[in-house]
């Protein structure tokens, strides 16, 4: 299977009515990975594999928008599907708080790992590498290769990191939480044209952009991004799958 990135929720900061906060499905390279587990994305991963189909989680940082399904999770595998020992790949705060929401161990439904910046992990025949952004909490910024292809992640982040810190990708899936003029647009997260600027001096091959507010609009957001890429931008809509 060649490598691909389906979308199980892109909404920025909280969903909108029949979205789900953000979350992907990685796979390829001999391996099915859920990136990010935002509230709504295991509902929505089901219409893709099965939970005991995943071969690890990898999560970006401790923001709720993009864990707290993982609670969830385990209550699946452990009390239901009798699955343990998934791999799950997070920062240490993020995997204290899982614990604590739990209110017990993750071991054994999981195995927990901590990933800070610089680590490298592979899953599979999937490599992945992480990249500290520029964030309020430790929130890592994610490469993946696998199948002679390569996927960039920005996770959440402030214009002070860019996603060239990834190096070249074929494809990049970029936050662009604001458009650039809105009066809610704040520093810790990009906006669309600031998406759009960093992919096309990163050399970016295809952009997608996601972690778009519910009260915005994805079809501005795209114009705007797109403006500042110099060619064309697509945005995550749920369970839309794109091959990388």
């Amino acid at each position: 299977m060649s490598l691909t990135v389906t979308v199980l929720g892109s909404s920025g900061t909280y969903a909108g009515p029949d979205g789900a906060c953000t979350g992907f499905l990685v796979r390829g390279g001999g391996a099915t990975v859920m990136m990010d587990a935002g509230p709504g994305t295991l509902a929505n991963l089901q219409r893709h594999v099965a939970p005991r189909e995943l071969d690890a989680v990898v999560l970006s940082h401790s923001h709720p928008d993009h864990w707290l399904e993982l609670p969830v999770l385990r209550n699946a595998l452990k009390y239901v599907l009798a699955c343990h020992d998934l791999d799950v790949y997070a920062t240490a705060e993020t995997l204290e708080l899982a614990e604590k929401v739990t209110g017990s161990s993750l071991t054994p439904t999981f195995r927990p790992h901590v990933i800070t910046d610089g680590s490298e992990v592979t899953i599979g025949d999937q490599h992945w590498r992480c990249s500290l952004t520029d964030h309020p909490v430790e929130t890592l910024g994610l490469r993946v290769d696998a199948d002679g292809r390569s996927l960039g992640y920005t996770a959440d982040t402030g214009p002070a990191w860019s996603i060239a810190e990834l190096g070249r990708v074929d494809l990049g899936l970029s936050e662009a939480t604001f458009l650039h003029d809105s009066p809610e647009r704040n520093p810790v997260h990009l906006s669309a044209h600031q998406a759009g600027a960093q992919a096309r001096e990163a050399g970016v091959g295809h952009l997608v952009i996601t972690h778009v507010l519910p009260t915005g609009s994805p079809a501005e957001s795209v114009e705007e991004a797109a403006a500042a890429y110099g060619a064309p931008v697509d945005v995550a809509t749920l369970h839309r799958t794109f091959d990388v």
